[in-house]
């Protein structure tokens, strides 16, 4: 009785992620890219600035000055935000994600000494900050899956016919 209880919640609650998982992730993955994205409009309260424009005046080789190169990427990390939190221009909003997760992870092999308080093991708070955007890439990966009219699903049965192995990478 209890077993059966369990798994009709169980049941309930996997449909229910199924459902609304993605666009949540998509919400939720807009409004850290708004928020950092505005915090750059103002400054000294992003703590990405200094290292984003020491890469972008790199990656420019000079072209960009820090103080122009600084609102360039927050009206970029704002747009990208807009376009995930509202779910407008979807692949468009995921290029740009994905461009700017490129530069974002550029430091590692430009800057290392500041990504790194001890190259290769122990990151650097700024490391720290790049690090976990391969959070966000993932979350990009799933959102991405989707643009075509694509879905989670909570029936095995379902993703089984897709070719696809629940939980797995293979």
């Amino acid at each position: 009785m209890l077993a059966k209880r369990f798994d009709a919640i169980d049941a309930r609650l996997t449909a229910w992620m199924a459902r609304y998982g993605v666009t949540l992730l998509r919400i939720s993955l807009g409004l850290v890219f708004f928020w950092f994205g505005a915090l750059k409009f103002f400054p000294g309260l992003s703590p990405a600035t200094g290292l984003a424009t020491r890469t972008i005046e790199l990656l420019t080789f000079g072209l960009i000055p820090a103080n122009v190169s600084i609102y360039l990427l927050a009206v970029w990390e704002t747009a990208i935000g807009i376009g995930l939190i509202f779910g407008l221009y979807l692949r468009a909003t995921l290029l740009l994600l994905w461009l700017q997760m490129l530069g974002t992870i550029t430091p590692i092999f430009l800057l290392p000494g500041e990504v790194f308080a001890h190259i290769p093991y122990a990151p650097t708070l700024e490391g720290q900050y790049i690090f976990k955007n391969i959070v966000l890439i993932s979350a990009g990966i799933v959102i991405g899956a989707t643009v075509r009219g694509g879905a989670l699903v909570d029936d095995p049965s379902l993703a089984g016919r897709a070719g696809v192995k629940s939980d797995s990478l293979s």
